[in-house]
């Protein structure tokens, strides 16, 4: 037997700790001395407390490793559980990824004098286009890249040919942001005339004045530059006249690096 000083040193547990695993149940004592209190350890404890550490040092808290401690018993059940934790650690690391890349921008943005304007506004008109066309509510504005692989799996078959430039874009439905279930479609200009699919419609779009504003790097930047063209729309006395949209030169699908990726952000106007 192991007094509870020696315990600690041989499982590099606090004392503090020891009694705390002992209160709440995860580590208990193989004696406790009734008339002194002492508490003793054996020798065959030491592999539970390595792997109290070991679980703690992956994150886990105590109410957790108490739960796995009494439910998981053979190595398989173990393995299991720590494949469901490993993608959840691999979530949040890209998720802060993401804020990294925003924190980077916002600095970027800051040392640049703090001006929206930092982005140069346009006015332009898009020419009449015939186009291939998708519009679906899809679950996010980030789960875009769905209608795109939609669009190209119905294409394939009639080997459709796109126009140059082929204004490849997203225009967004509803009447504001939302948080989930955006009704999005996606346009992409075409040389020839072919047959709807399931999905896919082929139709004529007018010509169209818009203000817009292009940017390269991560579409973390999309809120800014938004806030840029709306300025100047309302700065050069002209009026919204339609859905914004998104038109992408250099897009995901030709480049995995967010900071090479080329972005028009366009709002419809007419003058006031």
């Amino acid at each position: 037997m192991l007094k509870i000083g020696d315990f600690s040193k041989l499982s590099r547990i606090s004392i503090r700790m020891l009694r705390h695993y002992d209160e709440i149940g995860i580590l208990h004592p193989e004696h406790v001395d009734d008339f002194t209190g002492y508490r003793y350890y054996s020798e065959s404890q030491l592999p539970l407390a390595g792997r109290i550490q070991t679980l703690k040092s992956l994150g886990f808290g105590l109410s957790v490793i108490k739960e796995i401690l009494g439910k998981y018993h053979n190595p398989q059940e173990m393995e299991q559980f720590l494949l469901v934790k490993r993608k959840e650690l691999e979530e949040e690391a890209a998720a802060a990824q993401q804020k990294l890349i925003l924190l980077d921008s916002t600095l970027k943005w800051l040392r640049k004098d703090g001006s929206l304007m930092d982005y140069d506004v346009t006015l332009k008109t898009i020419p009449k286009r015939y186009v291939a066309s998708v519009r679906q509510v899809i679950p996010a504005y980030e789960c875009e890249g769905i209608l795109w692989e939609m669009m190209g799996r119905e294409l394939e078959p009639q080997k459709v040919q796109q126009a140059t430039p082929c204004y490849g874009m997203a225009i967004f439905h509803d009447e504001g942001h939302k948080e989930q279930d955006p009704d999005v479609e996606i346009q992409s200009a075409v040389v020839g005339k072919y047959q709807d699919t399931e999905h896919v419609k082929f139709k004529t779009v007018p010509p169209i004045q818009i203000a817009s504003a292009t940017y390269k790097g991560s579409y973390e930047q999309i809120s800014r530059v938004n806030a840029a063209v709306a300025n100047w729309v309302v700065e050069n006395g002209y009026d919204f006249d339609g859905k914004s949209f998104c038109i992408y030169h250099v897009s995901p699908g030709q480049t995995d690096n967010p900071n090479e990726l080329v972005t028009e952000v366009c709002f419809p106007v007419r003058k006031k």
